[in-house]
């Protein structure tokens, strides 16, 4: 992939089709790469020019030492270095919150804005996890791996699909391989909890559409409902049968949603 050098660090993206640019962010400890798995290739498919990146703490020799600010500054300099403003931004979960600030600080480079699994406040749960996974990296404890992945299964999987048995199998091990977060990953979620940001979001004026996964216990559809009241004239949209990874689980009803909203911009 190539490197651009951004903020005192190269920040690796792909840039892939043309039209209508659309950037991706993706959630925390996850590659800008996830989304080549169903998302890019419909959005090429439908005519947009589609970037994604991977935000600062996914590379293995990202430092633990970056704020919010950062994450925000790297995004609108990846838009401002590819000449794409204003463009499109989808992102999901620390990618919405990203795609939120985003809009908030630099609404000349946006013109069109998406928060998927997404929320304005972090509320007792989500607080009360964010906190609990702190103290483990505090004392040094990594958890085992196939224990790490039936709590991932947990938290970011819809309980609709533990029926099928050998899919279940195989989101296990396919959370047992991924590494134990890096300095990087832990610098993300060291973002969290995250501070009511509802009276900010209100400033937001770049049309919004915000889509929940109904499954989702990290960022379930109520926390979505208030987020786009928060934000003037925002719509919002709840994809059922699908936990946190919705973009994964029911990628072709999130392509649907974001083709949507993409697409009446140009209507």
């Amino acid at each position: 992939m190539p490197a651009i050098p951004l903020n005192g660090r190269q920040l690796t993206y792909r840039d892939t089709g043309s039209g209508a640019p659309v950037m991706l962010i993706m959630g925390s400890g996850a590659a800008g790469s996830a989304w080549h798995l169903h998302q890019v290739p419909v959005l090429t498919a439908a005519g947009h020019r589609v970037i994604t990146f991977d935000n600062r703490g996914v590379q293995s020799d990202d430092t633990g030492d970056f704020t919010m600010g950062d994450l925000v500054a790297d995004t609108a300099g990846l838009i401002e270095a590819l000449d794409i403003a204003p463009c499109a931004v989808v992102g999901t979960s620390l990618g919405a919150r990203i795609t939120a600030e985003l809009a908030l600080e630099h609404p000349h480079l946006v013109h069109r804005i998406v928060l998927m699994a997404a929320r304005g406040r972090s509320d007792a749960l989500h607080t009360a996890l964010t906190l609990a996974e702190h103290e483990l990296h505090e004392r040094g404890i990594v958890l085992p791996p196939r224990y790490r992945a039936v709590i991932k299964a947990l938290t970011e999987l819809s309980p609709s699909g533990f029926a099928d048995h050998q899919a279940l199998i195989d989101w296990l091990d396919v959370f047992e391989l991924a590494p134990p977060p890096g300095p990087g990953v832990r610098a993300q979620r060291r973002l969290y909890p995250m501070p009511d940001r509802l009276a900010a979001y209100r400033d937001i004026k770049t049309p919004c559409h915000v889509v929940a996964f109904a499954d989702d216990v990290i960022a379930p559809p109520a926390a979505a409902r208030e987020l786009a009241a928060a934000v003037p004239g925002a719509s919002c949209e709840i994809i059922e049968g699908c936990g946190h990874l919705g973009y994964l689980e029911r990628p072709a009803a999130v392509n649907r949603a974001l083709l949507d909203f993409l697409e009446a911009a140009s209507s």
